[in-house]
This record gives C-alpha cells, structure tokens and sequence, in this order.
C-alpha cells in the first residue's frame, strides 16, 4: 500500500435498525490515511458509534448498512462475511471499544485476553506467547505489564483496563487504529495519558488512527482532521484551526462555544428572573466539614483523611480530584448517606452528623443530593410528575392532589421543562431532561444546599453546558449553596467560587478559584490543570461567538 492509499474509505453510507425507521447514518463519506488522526466528533445520537461499526461491519442484528464503497486496505469488503472479513481485523486493524467493564471477560486474566488475541491470527508456544502478550501490554503504556499479565479486570484501574483494551486492539500489529470513546469515562489525568499513548503510537508506528468522541476539546489537541455529525449527517470537516477559528454549520458554534474546557470565563445568570439576595458571608458558614475521617474494609483504607471544608451561604464550592480521591465519599457524609469515623458536619450552625436515622429527617429537607446518573437515580417505574411529587408528599409540604401538581408545574418551569413532560417516564427522556428532572426532584423539597455528586460528568458536551447554565440560573433566583463534587477542571471554573483538590482522601490545596487556576501551589493541582483538555498549545484560539 502507498504512503498516501487510504486505510480506511467509507462512500455514501446509510444505516437503518429497523424497516421503517429513519436512517441512523445518512449518506456518510470519510477517508483515513497512514500516519493520519481523524476524529468524529458530535453529540450522543449523531450517529459516531454507528459510522464506525458499519464501517468494521459490527453492526447488531437486523441493522442494515448501503454503501457505495466500505474499503479497508484497498479491498470493498460490502458483503464479506465474518470468516473473510477475521483476515482484516485484528492484523489490518485494531477496536477500541468504549467500555472496558463489559468488553474485558471478568473470569480470565488479563494475559490470557491479549493471547487469545494473539493466537487468533498466528501459531506460537505458550513461552513466546506471554513475552509477546506483556510486549503488547507494554507498547499501550502499562507500567509491570508482567503484574498486569496476571491480573482479573476487576483488580485495574479503570485507565488500566482501558489501557488492555489498547494492547489487545494492537496485539497483531495493525495498520489502522478505531477508538469509539475510550476515555468518555475517564478522569482527565488518565483521559490525557491514554490520548498522548494514541498519538504517540501513530508517530512512532505510523499508525492511522480514527478516534469517536463527544468533546470537541479532546479531538482537538491532536487530530489533523475534524468531522462534525449531527442527525446522521457529517455537516462540516475540516483541519483543527478552521473547524474552531472558523466554523461554517451554526451547530458546530455551538459545539465550539459549549465546550467547558475551551472556556475560562465563568457562566453568569442568563435568565430574567427575581433573585434572592444573598449578603457576603460573615460569621460561621452554611455549611462546615471539620476533620473528616472515614476508612472502608477489615484493612482499614483510609478514603477520607482530616478533610476540613466550608462553603458560604450561596457560593459554589468544588471538590475535585480523580477517581478514588474521596470525593464521593465526602459527598455522601455531608448529607448523612455515610457516617464518618471521626469529624463533624455543622449546617447552619448546629452540629448535623452522629444523629440517628429519625433526627436527620428534619435536616434532610435543607440539604438534598443529586447524582451522577440520572438514569439510575430516577424510578423507572413513576413517570415526570411522580418523581418530582414523591419529596412533596414525603416532607407533606403540599396538600391536595390538585395543588402537588401545581407545585410540580413550577418546579419544571424552573428547570426549564415543558409540560408535556408530565406523563413520561426517565426512559422516554434524554440525558439532560433526565438530570433536570433529578434537580426538580430536589428543588421539590425547599433545600438550601445541594451536593452534586460529578451531576454533569455523563453527559454531552452541550448538555453539560445546558445543566451547568441552569445551576448558575437557579443560584441567582433562589440563593442555594452548591457543593459541587467533580474531576474536571475545566467545570469548575465555569461555576465555582471556591474550589479544594482533594488526592488520595487528603486535602491537597484548597482556594478561591482564579487565584488556584492562576497560581497553583500543588504540583498535583498543576497536573490537574495541565490534563485538562484544549489548555494545551496544540489547539488554536477559539472563535468568539
């Protein structure tokens, strides 16, 4: 193959799931070349996932592909069946798929994996085998790949397996590299280990490499090319600095304009409201964690080590650190979820934690939780208005049925929903509609303080940037207290006033936050920073819309 042949050509391509049903890709054209990193990006729905599928012919029973042209290595494989097309994947080119808890078998070790990959598609003795499978484990950055070799998934970090998933993507020494997602589920520092790993390895291997992924920003450090999609369609494509100095589809503006890492202005209110006046603090805050300890398991892990915090009436507060760091556990123990071994929890001045079950109740009306996923969080079995009603009829704040619905409309006017939403259940609602009926849910109880527990870490680009508007819109009309629990920097310095980066349950550095963002004192706060994607020099100014 020439140096300029494409790996990869995709012509006029459509997908249906089912007869009847509107094309999930439309007419979809893309080409990959050696040594090239192109990367679709777009929200979920837009049909990424899709492309690439078709284009590997991993679509699920009963979807239907047309192309005029599927190319992999110069041959149409339009029509091949599995048998034919196990002589391109795997040597010719290498999966990633989105998910490593489902896609790695939890019952076989991690060596075993990769030389099953190996083995499908060469001869080799069990000796020369492991060398090669730790060799694999050791090219997609695994630090002891031979500790690794011997490992269950469930015994790595969720960076690690991801990681695995690499190795076993380039066990046969592919030409072309597909990434669907790897890192949507990752803290930033390892999102950025496992990026630079891919970009690197196109470097050093010559490597195609084509990434999906829902965040401008992270396509963006290192891609030659960008593909928008929307609906199906690919809108526009270009190189890095015309798709984000100067975009041509008003939905890639909007894509550029809503992506949090791209920003450093923090959100102010957009809607016309009356809002609660709030007075600078004085005297004891809202809200006070003093010298929290917690620790898990007969080995006493420590998860949370001396934190001490405190967080103004109508501020935002931040806690962040990666995945691990104690910050959900924190999270859990200033509402009463997790009792600590030692420390307190002060609300409003009166010392809140070490109350029974019963005496709690009469907090729990002050202080409510919103989870990260939505989804999981929302009762499948109740529709919109039930959900929202439950916190109403618990805390007895409404009488009447006729009243609770009233009171219902309110709070789904607040969260900018219509309606019409009223009848639905979370699985007829989208992500974002789902997280707005969970903030209901606990506007619904007349709260002073929310936690949100990473509220906005699952979902698009867009929608986050929808959700976090929403949260600054509702602080400035009803005066609440956020204490906003996140890995990603880059949010907080949309929304937050003060901000504690916690690592390994301890309190690294705790501020204001431009003066943290400006000056950070912690090297593992400048990690953090620098992970953050788009603060890099790779990517051009944003346009300004």
């Amino acid at each position: 193959m020439s140096a300029n042949e494409p790996l990869l050509r995709v012509q006029d391509l459509s997908v249906r799931y089912r007869p009847g049903a509107d094309n999930a890709v439309d007419g979809v054209s893309l080409v990959v070349r050696p040594g090239e990193f192109v990367s679709i990006v777009g929200e979920s729905g837009s049909g990424k996932s899709t492309t690439i599928h078709a284009a590997l012919h991993l679509l699920p029973p009963g979807a239907r592909a047309r192309a005029t042209a599927l190319e992999l290595d110069g041959r149409d494989t339009t029509g091949w069946n599995d048998r034919k097309l196990a002589r391109l994947r795997g040597p010719f080119v290498g999966f990633v798929p989105q998910d490593p808890g489902t896609s790695l078998n939890p019952v076989k070790r991690v060596g075993t994996q990769v030389l099953e990959a190996l083995r499908l598609h060469r001869r080799m003795a069990s000796g020369p085998g492991r060398e090669l499978a730790m060799a694999k484990l050791e090219l997609a950055g695994l630090p002891d790949p031979e500790r690794v070799y011997e490992r269950y998934p469930h015994e790595l970090s969720g960076g690690m397996k991801q990681r695995v998933l690499i190795a076993i993507a380039l066990a046969n020494d592919p030409a072309l590299l597909v990434a669907d997602e790897p890192t949507s589920a990752l803290d930033v520092t390892v999102q950025k280990v496992i990026l630079d790993h891919l970009a690197g390895l196109r470097t050093t291997l010559g490597l195609g490499v084509l990434l999906v992924t829902h965040d401008l920003g992270v396509a963006a450090e290192r891609s030659d090319r960008l593909l928008v999609m929307q609906h199906g369609r690919i809108v526009e494509q270009g190189s890095v600095e015309q798709i984000l100095t100067d975009p041509r589809e008003e939905y890639t503006r909007t894509l550029v304009a809503t992506a949090p890492s791209r920003h450093s202005v923090r959100l102010r209110p957009s809607r016309k409201r009356e809002s609660v006046a709030v007075s600078e603090p004085s005297g004891p805050p809202l809200l006070s964690l003093r010298g929290l300890t917690k620790t898990f398991g007969s080995a006493g892990f420590r998860a949370v080590d001396d934190v001490r915090i405190d967080v103004a009436a109508g501020s935002t507060h931040a806690i962040v650190g990666e995945s691990g760091a104690g910050k959900s556990t924190v999270a859990r123990i200033a509402v009463g979820f997790t009792a600590p071994d030692s420390g307190s929890v002060w609300f409003d001045g009166q010392q809140i934690s070490g109350r029974s079950r019963r005496q709690w109740r009469a907090v729990r009306r002050g202080i409510q939780f919103v989870y990260q996923n939505p989804y999981s969080s929302l009762d499948p079995r109740f529709d919109v208005e039930q959900i929202i009603a439950e916190p109403l009829v618990t805390f007895g704040l409404v009488d009447g049925r006729a009243r609770r619905r009233e009171r219902v409309i309110e709070l789904l006017d607040s969260v900018a929903l219509e309606r019409a939403h009223l009848s639905r259940k979370p699985a007829e609602l989208s992500g974002g509609q789902r997280q707005r009926v969970a903030i209901a849910r606990a506007l619904a109880a007349g709260p002073r303080v929310l936690v949100l527990d990473e509220a906005v870490s699952a979902l698009d680009v867009s929608v986050q940037a929808q959700i976090l508007q929403l949260l600054v819109d509702l602080q400035h009309e009803q005066g609440l207290t956020y204490l906003f629990i996140t890995h990603d920097l880059g949010v907080v310095r949309l929304v937050a006033d003060e901000v504690t980066v916690m690592r390994a349950g301890r309190v690294v550095e705790s501020g204001a936050v431009a003066s943290v963002f400006a000056a950070p004192e912690h090297e593992y706060t400048e990690r953090l920073l620098a992970a953050v994607p788009g603060v890099g020099a790779r990517t051009p100014e944003l346009v300004r819309v």
